[in-house]
């Protein structure tokens, strides 16, 4: 007697499926049907900001539709992983993931995961960074930095674009290995740190090279950088290694999409993306921050989050600096 209304119901229920499918078959096929929301980590007018913006710009060409930029500086470059986490996961808001997401977990209490609530659509480039200090400066070198610290601890002052960013930890990381105590100021992004800088707020900053123009300039001198080699633009600057600390750090970046977007539209994103990277346009535009095109596919780059996260433990276990158990 009630076989067939609950036939009738689980039929009916099967096509509600059936149907809703469809639609989002047909909704990931028309993909983009209006403006991407980009959110990025840091201030306008950066480095950052200059070049993911000619980015947007260029993967606006190959979707059809607009590539917005929003900017969302603070808490060391992890707040648009952070707006992932609270948006459809339709394609239709994007993050970049700094290095500094990796970390999350390690120094504060999250009720998500970097790596299995984000979906990685592709890695773009990295940052060329170094310590500099006015010209007026008496440290002439980082032999001249760091005999100063020794002699007085704790009261060299220096800036960087965030607490547990890449510039934060890694100049923490060479003080641990120099035997010298500094004092840690954070921005929230190049421009603030470079005006603090300038006007005698600071002795010194550790950044990307948003700083180039300062030293080319003569208002600024660059006392080292952290890449495997010399900067061309700045072949005078020892590099980490020649100091004698064995560290490199480039801190690759990409874009994410919220867990649970469509394996296709991942794809498509990944694609335009990919092409957006390959215009003379977006290379000229690293160019004038000594950065370079690092590219990962969605594979390759969901497998680095994951090794940097393990990765980044030892760094933040060795520095203690560590969320509270």
């Amino acid at each position: 007697m009630h076989r067939r209304p609950l036939l009738g119901a689980l039929m009916l229920a099967a096509l509600g499926t059936a149907a809703l499918s469809a639609q989002a078959q047909q909704a990931t096929r028309a993909f983009p049907e209006k403006p991407i929301r980009l959110v990025i980590a840091f201030p306008a007018g950066g480095p950052t900001d200059i070049t993911m913006r000619q980015l947007a710009e260029n993967a606006s060409k190959v979707l059809g539709q607009p590539v917005i930029i929003d900017n969302k500086p603070g808490a060391g470059g992890t707040l648009p992983a952070q707006q992932l986490q609270t948006v459809q996961p339709d394609g239709y808001t994007l993050a970049q993931i700094p290095l500094g997401v990796f970390r999350l977990g390690y120094t504060t209490k999250i009720n998500w995961d970097p790596i299995k609530d984000i979906s990685y659509v592709l890695n773009v480039t990295g940052y060329a960074f170094g310590i500099v200090v006015p010209a007026d400066s008496p440290f002439k070198n980082w032999t001249d930095f760091v005999a100063y610290a020794k002699a007085n601890p704790g009261k060299l002052t220096y800036g960087s674009t965030g607490t547990l960013t890449s510039p934060h930890l890694t100049t923490e990381l060479v003080a641990q290995r120099a035997g010298i105590q500094l004092q840690h100021v954070p921005y929230k992004g190049s421009a603030d740190l470079t005006l603090a800088l300038m006007s005698g707020q600071l002795m010194a900053g550790a950044d990307s090279t948003g700083w180039a123009p300062y030293v080319e300039s003569g208002k600024m001198r660059v006392l080292n950088t952290w890449g495997d080699k010399r900067l061309a633009r700045f072949p005078d600057a020892p590099t980490l290694k020649e100091l004698g600390y064995d560290i490199v750090q480039n801190s690759p970046f990409g874009i994410g999409a919220p867990r649970g977007t469509p394996p296709e539209v991942v794809k498509k994103l990944h694609d335009a993306f990919k092409q957006a990277m390959e215009e003379p346009s977006y290379l000229a535009s690293l160019a004038k921050y000594d950065m370079v095109p690092i590219y990962m596919g969605s594979a390759d780059y969901t497998r680095f989050a994951r090794e940097t996260v393990e990765r980044e433990k030892a760094v933040i276990d060795k520095l203690g600096l560590g969320k509270p158990q």
